[in-house]
């Protein structure tokens, strides 16, 4: 018998490969290097691979070879505190795309979660926390308007 892991990994892989056959009948692009099913492709093969996880590790569990459990770091209700929080702030980043353009509020919306999610204790994680939403922003810039072609929002008040 599945625990309730087993049964979310089984159904959602179910799902995955069932909405990733479905990719199939996606027509294909002649203006950009990728077509329509691209991106869902990758999601849906993401989530068929992690379903596919969750499920092997419920049936070594019920087998007798136990997955080792994650220990949560902290309580279960502050996980529930920080969902509430990351909505919200991707909320206030999609409030501010318009006004200062995808680079700047995706540096600052990246520069604010990290933090939240895992406080940095020195000085030197701080600087790896800017290093990281920096190189995000400017690395999802590059790929989608250089490479992939797709005109990213500009900003009203900054003009980037």
């Amino acid at each position: 018998m599945l625990s309730r892991d087993g049964v979310t990994g089984l159904v959602f892989l179910a799902l995955s490969l069932f909405l990733l056959a479905l990719t199939r009948g996606l027509p294909e692009s002649t203006m950009v290097p990728v077509g329509a099913g691209f991106y869902p492709r990758i999601v849906l093969g993401i989530m068929a691979v992690l379903s596919a996880i969750m499920l092997v590790r419920d049936l070594r569990a019920r087998g007798g070879a136990r997955a080792p459990a994650a220990a949560p770091a902290q309580g279960a209700g502050l996980n529930y505190r920080l969902v509430a929080i990351t909505f919200g702030l991707f909320g206030f980043y999609v409030a501010l795309l318009p006004g200062l353009g995808f680079r700047i509020a995706t540096f600052l919306f990246v520069l604010v979660l990290q933090p939240v999610l895992d406080p940095p204790p020195g000085w030197r994680r701080w600087a790896l926390v800017f290093v990281v939403a920096l190189a995000t922003a400017l690395f999802t810039h590059l790929v989608f308007e250089h490479y992939l072609s797709v005109l990213l929002p500009r900003g009203s008040w900054t003009g980037v």
